[in-house]
C-alpha cells in the first residue's frame, strides 16, 4: 500500500531537490555530509521500526545514494544488526560524500563485497536470497532511463528476492519525476524519501513499486524547501 505523510503534503522534481541541496549547502551553511548522515540514519530508524528478521544486505552503486547506503550499513551495525554492504563499483570510483562515508565503513566491522569480480557475486547470490531485508541505494533520483550493466542484473536478483526491501529515496529504475518505471525497476515494500514526496510518486504506474512511502526529514529548513516549491 503506498501511504505518504500526510503532514508534508508537497511533491518535488528532481531539480526542485537539487535546488534544495545546493542551496541548504551554500546559504545556510549546512554540511552535505551532515544532509547524507540525517538521510542514513533515518533510513536506519525505518527499518528498525519495521522490525528485522534475519540479515540485512544494503546494495550500493557509486553515487549519493551509495552514501546514504553506506550510512544505513553503519548505523545498522552500531544497533547489533547483521549488515554487509554489496557494491556494484570499484572502491577507486566512489567521489564525494560518498567516497567519505565508505572511508568512515572502513572502521566497522560491516563486510564489504565488491560485486563486479563474478566469484564474489556469485558467493553472494545465495546472501542476496536469504536477507531479512535489501536496501535499495544504488540509483537516486538523478537517475534517468533504463538501468545499464550491471545493474540491471542486480535489480532483477534483489527482486527476486523473498526479502522485504527497502528503497532509499526513490526505487532504482523509477523515474522520479515522470512515475514512469523502466525494465527492471526495483519493487519496494518500504520507500524512505528524503525531504518531500517526489513528483512521480502520484502517478498510477509508480505505486507498484513504491509500496509504503515514508517522508524524511534531513534537516534542510522547512522555508527553504516551502521557498524552493512555490518557485515554480
Amino acid at each position: 500500500m503506498n501511504a505518504m505523510n500526510a503532514k508534508n503534503p508537497i511533491a518535488l522534481t528532481r531539480q526542485q531537490v537539487r535546488e534544495i541541496d545546493r542551496r541548504a549547502v551554500d546559504e545556510c551553511g549546512m554540511s552535505s555530509l551532515v544532509l547524507m548522515e540525517n538521510a542514513g540514519r533515518g533510513c536506519a530508524d525505518v527499518l528498525c521500526r519495521s522490525g528485522i528478521v534475519g540479515p540485512v544486505v544494503v546494495c550500493c552503486f557509486k553515487g549519493n545514494n551509495a552514501g546514504d547506503g553506506f550510512v544505513i550499513a553503519r548505523h545498522l551495525d552500531l544497533r547489533g544488526k547483521a549488515v554487509e554492504v554489496m557494491l556494484w563499483a570499484r572502491p577507486e570510483e566512489l567521489q564525494g560524500d560518498a567516497a567519505a562515508n565508505f572511508g568512515i565503513l572502513a572502521h566497522t566491522d560491516v563486510a564489504v563485497s565488491v560485486m563486479l569480480d563474478p566469484a564474489v557475486s556469485r558467493a553472494a547470490a545465495q546472501r542476496i536470497a536469504q536477507a531479512g531485508w535489501i536496501v535499495d541505494a544504488l540509483l537516486g533520483t538523478g537517475a534517468q532511463g533504463s538501468p545499464r550493466p550491471p545493474l540491471d542484473a542486480a535489480i532483477e536478483q534483489m527482486n527476486e528476492s523473498p526479502a522485504r526491501k527497502l528503497a532509499v529515496d526513490v526505487p532504482s529504475g523509477l523515474d522520479c519525476d515522470t512515475g514512469q518505471p523502466a525494465k527492471p525497476t526495483f519493487r519496494a515494500d518500504v520507500t524512505c524519501t528524503f525531504v518531500a514526496a517526489k513528483k512521480g510518486f502520484a502517478v498510477e504506474a509508480a505505486r507498484d513499486y513504491l509500496g509504503q512511502v515514508h517522508v524524511l526529514d534531513i534537516g534542510a529548513p522547512r522555508k527553504l524547501i516551502e521557498q524552493v516549491a512555490a518557485a515554480r
